[in-house]
């Protein structure tokens, strides 16, 4: 489809603020608006926290959005090697999150 791009944003990508806080537990840096499920959320510092099939989104440093979602896991490898990840899809002007990557193996697709 034409307009339609996946990014992935590792931790190099994500101003070196990319890393595990804790097993099942991401921090990084977005530097671009994205969406999930609708909601606009803001360039800014994440900490996205995993729980089974549940993913806590929660800003950091001044950032006050934040949002449960349902995860399934992810099939294959992380895009970025053994580096924790975000994958987004870039539609026309917008990009929406749609996987969460914490190592090589163990990554989370966001469900729509």
């Amino acid at each position: 489809m034409k307009g339609i791009k996946t990014v992935v944003m590792t931790a190099a990508l994500l101003a070196g603020t990319a890393g595990f806080a804790r097993a099942g537990e991401v921090e990084v840096k977005v530097p671009f608006p994205f969406t999930v499920h609708g909601k606009t959320m803001p360039a800014g510092e994440y900490r996205l926290e995993n729980e089974g099939d549940v993913i806590l989104i929660r800003g950091e440093h001044g950032n006050k959005t934040g949002m449960f979602v349902m995860g399934m896991p992810a099939g294959g490898h992380d895009p970025a090697g053994e580096k924790p990840a975000l994958t987004f899809k870039r539609d026309e002007k917008e990009y929406r999150l749609t996987g969460v990557w914490e190592s090589g193996s163990e990554g989370e697709e966001i469900r729509r």
